[in-house]
């Protein structure tokens, strides 16, 4: 059993106005990301799944070309090595679930 307190997790700066931080376990990364309103996360790709569900504020997220905007309450799911984005129209809070544990967050 892991428990942890996302409050006594030191945030890493994973773009300029991302504030993510992260628990893993052997199989599964989990990050709380608090966005500043108006940034933005550059385009990029990774092999790992990701679901983002929105916490707090609205998230543009850009996945393949197709722009979805999410409220408070609403997940989105990014596959494998898709080219997304994001901007935050508001200042947002993210949970953030990858498959398998994002190494380069530890």
């Amino acid at each position: 059993m892991l428990f942890a307190d996302y409050a006594d997790i030191p945030p890493r700066d994973i773009a300029p106005g991302f504030h993510g931080r992260y628990v893993h376990s052997e199989r599964i990364t989990q990050g709380r990301v608090d966005i500043d309103s108006g940034a933005l996360l550059p385009e990029h790709s990774h092999p790992h799944e990701q679901w983002t569900m929105v916490l707090t504020g609205t998230l543009e997220l850009t996945v393949a070309g197709v722009v979805q905007v999410l409220q408070a309450g609403q997940v989105l799911y990014i596959p494998p090595h898709a080219l997304h984005s994001g901007r935050a129209l508001t200042p947002c809070q993210v949970l953030d679930v990858f498959h398998p544990v994002r190494q380069d967050y530890r």
